[in-house]
């Protein structure tokens, strides 16, 4: 396969992430107090690029669990720097704040290093006993 269709494909996962935590936490701010609505997400987004990560790996896995997470990352603050920061506050105060952007960040990227980590060691063990 074309290594432009498996960077599409790649970086088409992490747009699905990113846009699931963006929904996630416009409801939370719309719905909760700012505090809430910032824990709210901090524990959505490594659960939501589990799922995510987890369809990657199972389905297509072109690239290693850590060129995954770098790159499922990448995406998530290049979009929150542009759309959010940008476009949407016109300011990045943003990064100034751990739990609303540092803390899901790291959780984002350890969540799909270990969910690539896995799904690899069970896709290696299978093909190891056939």
């Amino acid at each position: 396969m074309k290594f432009s269709t498996c960077a599409l494909i790649m970086l088409a996962h992490a747009a699905v992430g990113w846009a699931l935590c963006f929904a996630t936490i416009g409801i939370a701010m719309a719905t909760l107090q700012f505090d809430a609505a910032l824990m709210v997400h901090t524990i959505a987004a490594p659960i939501i690029f589990w799922a995510v990560s987890t369809v990657y790996f199972s389905r297509f896995g072109y690239t290693s669990p850590l060129q995954t997470a770098i790159a499922f990352t990448g995406f998530v603050i290049v979009a929150d720097f542009l759309v959010v920061g940008i476009l949407i506050l016109h300011s990045l105060e943003m990064f100034a704040s751990a739990l609303g952007t540092w803390i899901p960040l790291a959780l984002i990227f350890t969540s799909t290093w270990l969910t690539g980590l896995s799904n690899t060691r069970k896709r290696a063990m299978l093909g190891s006993s056939r």
